[in-house]
C-alpha cells in the first residue's frame, strides 16, 4: 500500500509518555513545533502497539520497532520521515531508561530505509536580483523587501525570520542574532542592501505598532507576522516579478547557501552561517555547486564542447 499516511488515532500515550513531553518542554526546552512533531511520530508507534495488543513501552522490542518501520514504509512514509520517527522513539526510550520505566532501548541499531536526497531548488543570482529590485515605497512593500533581503543576506529559516525582534539586529555592527532550532542562537552578518531596506521599514513600522511591541515584522493590525502570511507574501512577489519558480522562504535560504559556497568554497563557514549542527547537512550544497561547475566546464572547455560536422577523427 502506498500513498498518503492516514493520521493515526489519538490513543493516550503509555505510562511515562506525558512525563517525557514535560521533560522535552522544560528540560530540553524544545520548541512547540518540535514537540508537536515528536507527538505525531510517537502516535504512529502507539497506534501500531494497539494493533498488536501491546499495552506498554516495556513490551516493545527490537522486532516490533523494525515491524512498525516496515509497515509505515509500505504505506508510503519516506526515509527521512522514518529517521525522524526513530529519533523521537530513541529519545523517548533513553528517557524511560533514565526513569527506570524500561530496561533497554529497543531502537538502538534500527535504521530507516535510505532514500535519495533531493537537491534543494534555488534561484540564480539574476533571479534573486529580479525579485529584490523592488522600488515601491508603500509600507508593506518595504516590509516584504526587508524580509526577503534578510533571508537572502543571512540565510534565515522561516521560523527564525518570523521570530525576529527589533533588538535582535545590531545595525551599527551589521549583524543579526538568530534563535534557531533547539533554541540555539547564532550571530551572522547582515548585508548592506538588507540594512538599507531595514532602515526604511523601521521608519514605517513605527506607525503600525505600540512602543512595547518587540516584533520586527508585523501586519496591518500591528501583530507579529505569522509563517503562513510570510509564505504567501513571498509567493505573490515572485509572481509579480515574473519568476518561473513557486517561491518559498527556504528557496531563498538555499540560494544564499549555494551562492556563498560557489563564491567562497568554505563549507565550514557556510555551515556556521546556516546554523547546521552537522556538516553533512551543509554538504548537499556542494552538489549544487558541482552542477554549476559542470555547466561552466561543458560550455567553456575545448575538449568538452560538442563538435559540428565530422568532428574529431
Amino acid at each position: 500500500m502506498t500513498g498518503k499516511i492516514e493520521h493515526p488515532k489519538a490513543y493516550p500515550l503509555f505510562d511515562g509518555g506525558e512525563a517525557f513531553f514535560d521533560y522535552l518542554k522544560n528540560e530540553r526546552r524544545l520548541s512547540p513545533l518540535t514537540l508537536e512533531s515528536y507527538r505525531r511520530d510517537l502516535q504512529k508507534v502507539v497506534c501500531y502497539c494497539h494493533e498488536q495488543d501491546i499495552d506498554g513501552w516495556q513490551w516493545l522490542d527490537v522486532h516490533h520497532v523494525r515491524a512498525v518501520v516496515a509497515q509505515l514504509h509500505r504505506r508510503g512514509l519516506g526515509g527521512r520521515s522514518l529517521q525522524r520517527l526513530l529519533s523521537a522513539l530513541r529519545t523517548l526510550f533513553n528517557y524511560l531508561l533514565r526513569e527506570g520505566v524500561v530496561k533497554n532501548n529497543p531502537v538502538l541499531g534500527v535504521s530507516a530505509p535510505k532514500t535519495a536526497r533531493k537537491l534543494p531548488r534555488t534561484l540564480d543570482v539574476d533571479q534573486v536580483s529580479q525579485l529584490l529590485n523592488v522600488d515601491e515605497m508603500e509600507p508593506l512593500a518595504l516590509r516584504d523587501r526587508t524580509m526577503m533581503e534578510l533571508i537572502y543576506s543571512s540565510g534565515l529559516r522561516l521560523a527564525e525570520l518570523a521570530g525576529l525582534d527589533i533588538n535582535d539586529i545590531d545595525q551599527r555592527d551589521a549583524v543579526v542574532r538568530i534563535t534557531g532550532k533547539g533554541r540555539k542562537t547564532r550571530i551572522v552578518p547582515v548585508g548592506r542592501y538588507a540594512l538599507a531596506a531595514l532602515d526604511k521599514w523601521l521608519q514605517c513600522r513605527a506607525g503600525l505598532v505600540d512602543v512595547d511591541n518587540p516584533a520586527l515584522f508585523v501586519g496591518k493590525t500591528g501583530r507579529r507576522l505569522g509563517h503562513r502570511a510570510i509564505q504567501l507574501r513571498l509567493r505573490e512577489w515572485a509572481i509579480q516579478r515574473g519568476l518561473p519558480e513557486t517561491l518559498h522562504p527556504h528557496m531563498l535560504r538555499h540560494s544564499f547557501a549555494s551562492h556563498m559556497l560557489e563564491s567562497s568554497g568554505d563549507l565550514r563557514a557556510v555551515q556556521e552561517l546556516l546554523g547546521h549542527a552537522d556538516i553533512s547537512t551543509t554538504q548537499i550544497y556542494t552538489h549544487l555547486d558541482f552542477q554549476h561547475l559542470a555547466k561552466v566546464y561543458d560550455s567553456a572547455h575545448p575538449r568538452a564542447k560538442k563538435k559540428s560536422g565530422l568532428g574529431d577523427k
